[in-house]
């Protein structure tokens, strides 16, 4: 498997929603902070990536305290730590009759905003949940906000309509449909971001394409629970020791092993979430040798012990599937 979907599988993508927005002129809507809103839209969810994906009409779209986009049809604007942000028919322009999205029921009916005369436009509001503990390198090598033009054109034309039509048909399987299709398009935003000339030049989706450290986080991947050492892991990528561990560094922000540390953490979480093997087991599917040793890396990354964090992450399953 690929670091890329190695990732995505292990920071648990753990489900969606949508709902759909007709706005006129004059309008704006605002958007609290992710921790506002997961308690009412996705309960359990570490972080929430927001997005929104115009279908007709433009409006503008950015971070509070930045620079506002303009959103034609087929554009999209993600912002991947859930920041507040607000969308408005005018730059920068807030109108108090505006409708507050601070904690949004789940929606089964289009949201209308405004009753001006002026244009209209058409957008999705989408959510996605995922985990930040104890180690998600992805969203953290991801800039504040993102602007696709043109992201829902092609195969992606018709995500818009089919999301809201699922959201609204609540049949059995649709938690995990939506999760799915909002995957996709994760995955395709992660896929333009690489290949755009913003992309950062620094963090893990950089590393995947460097030279030295992206054949370095393939092997560590392949085998997390390898005893790996640097001298091993520089021939494996067919590098010096200390080239890998200058480069890695630049890139990463941390040197090799220490990436290694975090990233079977991570592995473990999902492990003791998912599954229902001892404690001892996980810890030696991703390379401890002794559960004691274990015991103490993992509360030191979380706050909790291993078992712990297996009956917290119970409960959030359980509530997710109320």
């Amino acid at each position: 498997m690929d670091p890329l979907s190695d990732v995505l599988r292990a920071i648990r993508l753990n489900g969606a929603f949508f709902y759909h927005v007709e706005a006129i002129h004059p309008w704006s809507v605002q958007a609290a902070a992710a921790v506002e809103l997961s308690p009412r839209v996705l309960p359990g969810a570490e972080n929430l990536i927001s997005y929104h994906i115009v279908t007709e009409g433009s409006c503008w779209g950015g971070l509070d305290d930045a620079h506002q986009f303009l959103l034609q049809p087929g554009d999209a604007i993600v912002f991947p730590r859930g920041e507040p942000h607000f969308m408005s028919s005018v730059e920068g322009h807030r109108v108090s009759a505006g409708v507050q999205s601070g904690a949004p029921d789940r929606y089964l009916e289009t949201v209308r905003v405004g009753n001006g005369g002026g244009p209209r436009v058409n957008f999705v509001c989408g959510f996605l949940g995922c985990d930040l503990r104890p180690f998600n390198p992805l969203i953290a090598s991801l800039p504040r906000v993102l602007h696709f033009p043109k992201l829902a054109t092609g195969w992606l034309a018709e995500f818009p309509r089919q999301v809201v039509a699922e959201s609204r048909r609540e049949q059995s399987g649709s938690a995990t449909l939506l999760t799915r299709m909002a995957e996709v398009m994760f995955v395709e935003v992660l896929r333009r971001y690489m290949e755009s000339t913003s992309a950062a030049r620094t963090g893990w989706l950089a590393a995947l394409k460097d030279p030295v450290v992206g054949p370095a986080l393939g092997h560590l991947h392949d085998r997390p629970a390898h005893a790996w050492s640097l001298a091993e892991l520089a021939r494996e990528a067919n590098t010096s020791r200390s080239v890998l561990s200058e480069r890695f560094t630049d890139v990463m922000g941390m040197p090799p092993m220490q990436y290694l540390a975090q990233w079977r953490l991570q592995l473990a979480a999902e492990l003791l979430s998912s599954g229902s093997d001892k404690v001892a087991t996980v810890g030696a599917r991703v390379g401890y040798e002794s559960e004691a040793a274990f015991g103490r890396a993992f509360k030191r990354a979380t706050g909790q012990s291993p078992a712990g964090w297996r009956r917290a992450r119970s409960g959030q399953f359980a509530l997710e599937r109320v």
